[in-house]
């Protein structure tokens, strides 16, 4: 899975989600594989990017993200997003509240990334 890597920026190992330009169909199936990778890193460890710029949304893309962001929460040290008001702010609401978490949003990758390695 390319669209599911580690990449290092400013000397921080950050799990790259790259969601660009991905039907909706294909953010439910690459959100299915996320935890098996975040999982396998040691508790409050991983620093995670997920860049959907682009992607596109239906119900069960936002289910399958859901799922994938509460069952991997225990590993995340921290967490961005990157979305371009794809993604209605509802919906958003729903993710973050079903996993219990937050996702500061930033216009770039860059942006994020920048965010995770502070």
């Amino acid at each position: 899975m390319e669209r599911i890597r580690f990449v290092t920026h400013r000397d921080q190992r950050i799990l790259l989600l790259d969601f660009t330009n991905c039907s909706a169909e294909d953010v439910a199936t690459l959100s299915e594989h996320v935890p098996g990778v975040v999982t396998s890193e040691p508790l409050r460890s991983v620093l995670v990017v997920a860049d959907f710029t682009g992607a596109e949304f239906n119900r069960d893309a936002v289910e399958e993200i859901k799922i994938s962001t509460a069952l991997d929460r225990p590993h995340i040290k921290r967490a961005a997003w990157v979305l371009t008001g794809n993604l209605p702010k509802t919906l958003y609401d729903s993710i973050c509240n079903f996993s219990a978490r937050n996702f500061p949003v930033f216009d770039t990758l860059e942006e994020a990334m920048d965010y995770l390695a502070s």
